[in-house]
């Protein structure tokens, strides 16, 4: 039990309510024919396998500096509470996982199953070598709504795109937030962030740009996705709201609410995404079958 306490610790499962209601979210927006619970059910395992792919690779490349940032040294990779063949273990393990629900999805999925595994392979390494990492990151989670598409139509719609390009900005722009506590060591250390290259103040209106973004191609998911009814919309001046508030806790000389805004924020604005759609899809199905 201690062991596993440290791997959930390792991989933050926490955070994949970050991409786990997005993900959800997706399937209900994307399927045209509701799809098996078998598919369900493998569509959901390849978002939770390529998550904790990602991250432990991640933690793999990251641990000479995760060892040295004080931030992170109590973390348990860098502590030596969980070992590299450890990690490379479960990265092995999730790889072959998600290889294997891409397969049972459809032969489409399977396919191209390599691009994401590349792409998650790719991040942990951008910033040694370019001042957006963060924009590497967004590309990941714009992958999620593109991958749900083929896993369910075997196509890549418009609404895909619009939706994928929504959540690669948002996710974006709160890493360049998350970014923002290790900018000295990162300096000190030769990484790359927006934060270090243009300054604090440039990066906070950077990931506001990117959140205003964001808000916009949900609107136009809207506007284009055939059962959207007033509840999409009220529900999305809620998450405008949640993304105004995640910006007032971050000031360019008091980045103490960091955390705050960073998990507790997004992981609700991810929820509220999730329940918008539900509550959308019940009342439209309502509404046409009276």
């Amino acid at each position: 039990m201690r062991k596993l306490k440290l791997y959930s610790e390792l991989l933050r499962l926490e955070h994949t309510i970050f991409a786990l209601p997005f993900g959800l979210a997706s399937l209900l927006i994307l399927y045209e024919n509701f799809p098996s619970w078998e598919k369900i059910l493998y569509i959901l395992l390849a978002l939770v396998f390529a998550r904790t792919l990602g991250m432990a690779f991640n933690r793999l490349i990251d641990k000479p500096f995760d060892e040295k940032n004080p931030r992170t040294s109590i973390w348990p990779h860098a502590q030596g509470l969980v070992k590299e063949w450890e990690i490379m273990v479960i990265i092995l393990i999730s790889s072959l996982l998600f290889i294997f629900s891409c397969y049972k999805i459809n032969f489409l999925s399977f396919l191209l199953s390599p691009v994401v595994i590349v792409s998650l392979f790719v991040y942990p390494f951008a910033k040694r070598f370019t001042y957006f990492p963060h924009f590497f990151l967004g590309f990941v989670y714009f992958l999620i709504p593109i991958a749900i598409d083929v896993a369910l139509n075997e196509k890549i719609s418009l609404i895909a795109i619009l939706l994928g390009i929504a959540m690669a900005c948002w996710v974006s722009g709160f890493d360049i937030l998350y970014s923002l506590q290790d900018v000295e060591f990162d300096k000190k250390v030769g990484l790359k962030s927006i934060p270090v290259r243009f300054g604090i103040k440039i990066a906070l209106r950077i990931a506001r740009g990117l959140h205003l973004i964001t808000f916009v191609f949900l609107l136009l998911t809207g506007y284009f996705y055939l059962k959207t009814t007033w509840i999409y919309f009220t529900g999305l001046t809620l998450i405008a709201l949640f993304l105004v508030y995640e910006h007032s806790l971050i000031k360019e000389n008091d980045l103490s609410k960091i955390n705050k805004a960073f998990f507790t924020t997004n992981g609700f604005i991810s929820i509220i995404f999730f329940v918008i759609i539900v509550l959308n899809n019940l009342y439209y199905h309502f509404k046409t079958n009276l």
